[in-house]
């Protein structure tokens, strides 16, 4: 049977106001120091150690040094510090969703784009950013212990420092849905954001980065050239989206600023 990251449904919390989920061109240079980090918040349920040697052997490949982050290390206080460690490649493979509340039993859309952590939730902690509806309880599947979701209000008021022209890749369901988290993320200074644009299928969406990753660093295509290239995924129908468009025409050594000679 085939994996689904779905997007998550959300109900009230009693104690805060947030909710639950529920579930030919330039290339960078390899003696420019240029580095990549992998969050791979999936980890925690859904591992897969291919992808990771895949992506981490095609990124050094193409003049980066690779960080991993696993599991449980894809905490609240990583993603506030990641715009300070000075990446110029971030991939998020992280459960993601948008958000449906409960009102007068029915389920309203939340217009959010909400990203995973790894951190368990507690109500008395980032009760400030829970307060300013930054973040929520996120529920991955049934019987999981409660995990804290960041939104775009979380990238713009909490992250500290800036994204000094990154490219960020996010494979979670419905990334691109919404412009909010990735014109977010361009506020903060990075150059493009790549999601889908609704619920994928785990098993595709590793494949699909996978030659994502190869289609801008070995092959070294334009944005709009390697999007194009990776299809559908063929069950739930997302499509690969980038923002802004201006970045489309740009290669990724163009982007983040460090091309070869």
């Amino acid at each position: 049977m085939k994996r689904h990251l779905l997007i998550a449904l959300a109900v009230l919390t009693l104690s805060l106001p947030g909710l639950t989920l529920s579930a030919a061109c330039s290339a960078p240079n390899p003696d420019s120091g240029a580095r990549a980090a992998i969050v791979d918040q999936l980890a925690i349920l859904e591992p897969n150690q291919a992808f990771l040697d895949q992506a981490t052997a095609a990124l050094e490949a193409c003049g980066f040094e690779v960080d991993v982050y696993h599991g449980e290390e894809v905490s609240v206080k990583l993603y506030g510090e990641l715009p300070g460690y000075q990446y110029k490649l971030i991939i998020f493979r992280a459960h993601a969703g948008l958000m449906k509340r409960e009102e007068d039993s029915q389920l309203v859309v939340k217009k959010a784009t909400y990203l995973f952590t790894g951190e368990a939730y507690k109500k008395t902690k980032y009760v400030r950013e829970q307060l300013t509806d930054q973040m929520l309880a996120g529920r991955m599947v049934e019987d999981y212990p409660l995990v804290f979701a960041v939104n775009y209000k979380f990238v713009i008021e909490s992250m500290e420092g800036r994204f000094e022209d990154t490219v960020i890749i996010m494979m979670g369901c419905s990334g691109a849905y919404l412009e909010d988290m990735a014109a977010a993320f361009v506020l903060r200074g990075a150059s493009s954001y790549l999601g889908w644009d609704g619920s994928v299928g785990l098993d595709y969406v590793d494949r699909a980065a996978a030659d994502l990753i190869t289609n801008l660093c070995d092959k070294r295509m334009t944005i709009e050239q390697a999007v194009a290239e990776i299809g559908p995924d063929p069950d739930l129908g997302a499509e690969l989206k980038y923002y802004p468009r201006g970045s489309g025409s740009q290669t990724i050594g163009e982007l983040i600023g460090t091309t070869a000679q």
